[in-house]
């Protein structure tokens, strides 16, 4: 059966951190609110493997964008979040990501450009299929290479930021959990079919 949006987003909230997180995001009046990566796409993973949907996510991301570049705007919005989602007991992550090219070469040591869009950032995800985020705001699915790779564990080079040191190391560190995930090695050239042929939901 081929993976749909609306069959990854029930198979989703099917994880209770997701269908709380989705539920109570909005309290917090953000502006693009985007619940976004691995507690998505890792939940399709884990039903296919028979596993609880909340398995192996280390994490849960929530992107937003406020033109408010302070450190101290988006740390009372990660302070409020904290209090928000402190009974679930789970690492809730909350970026500006209007902010993230101010931070990001002082702590990884590379530029990285100023974003215009919280589904910029997501655009710019090491693995292709990975880029995924659910719009709170609509409940649309926001998936700009679409979901074939996420439903056949295909592991390829996101050619809208191509670090092949990093694709590799999060790539692996997904097929340690998940073993029968496929790594496809980058070629050159074959970002633009890629995301020619991809279906934006």
């Amino acid at each position: 059966m081929t993976l749909t949006v609306d069959g990854l987003v029930s198979i989703a909230m099917t994880n209770p951190i997701n269908a709380e997180l989705a539920a109570r995001l909005p309290a917090l009046g953000l502006s693009q609110c985007m619940l976004t990566a691995g507690c998505l796409f890792q939940a399709v993973w884990n039903h296919q493997a028979n596993q609880p949907t909340a398995w192996g996510i280390k994490d849960y991301d929530v992107f937003y964008f406020d033109d408010d570049l302070s450190w101290e705007a988006e740390n009372e919005v990660i302070k409020t979040a904290q209090q928000l989602f402190q009974d679930l007991g789970v690492n809730v992550e909350v970026k500006n990501q209007a902010r993230v090219h101010l931070w990001y070469g002082e702590r990884f040591g590379r530029p990285y450009p100023q974003l215009l869009s919280a589904r910029d950032g997501v655009d710019r995800y090491l693995i292709a299929g990975t880029c995924i985020g659910l719009d709170i705001g609509n409940g649309e699915l926001y998936a700009p290479y679409g979901l074939t790779d996420i439903e056949h564990g295909l592991l390829r080079i996101n050619p809208n930021n191509a670090q092949p040191d990093l694709f590799e190391q999060k790539a692996k560190s997904y097929q340690t959990r998940w073993p029968w995930l496929k790594i496809l090695e980058p070629r050159v050239g074959a970002g633009d079919s890629l995301r020619s042929s991809a279906q934006r939901s």
